[in-house]
């Protein structure tokens, strides 16, 4: 059983900042692939990044690259997600995840509103 808890949205202006955060439970955590998705109002939700179990690899969806970094900090067992340049398609509840043991383990979201 792994407990991903999400902090950290809030509501900020086009072209500004917010770093996510995701504390996961367990003592796999140096072994997990992470991953942040994000559910849109109205639309499916979309993978947005994922970071390798050491950190050294990273993934990002094309309309994040550049804008977004993702990194981890295995000794806290915590995974971030620095948004920056945010614009107002940003908006969603932004989400945490991992695959382990065949089980795919889901946080409760934080929301990330960006206003124009």
């Amino acid at each position: 059983q792994v407990q991903l808890v999400e902090s950290g949205g809030g509501l900020v202006q086009a072209g500004g900042s917010l770093r996510l955060s995701c504390t996961a439970s367990g003592r796999s955590f140096s072994l997990y692939v992470m991953g942040w998705f994000r559910q849109a109002p109205g639309k499916e939700r979309e993978f947005v990044a994922a970071i390798s179990s050491s950190g050294v690899s990273s993934y990002y969806t094309p309309s994040v690259k550049g804008r977004f970094t993702i990194s981890r900090d295995n000794s806290r067992n915590t995974v971030y997600l620095q948004m920056n340049s945010l614009k107002p398609e940003d908006t969603a509840v932004y989400y945490c995840n991992v695959i382990w043991l065949a089980t795919d383990y889901w946080g409760k979201g934080t929301l990330v509103t960006v206003s124009s």
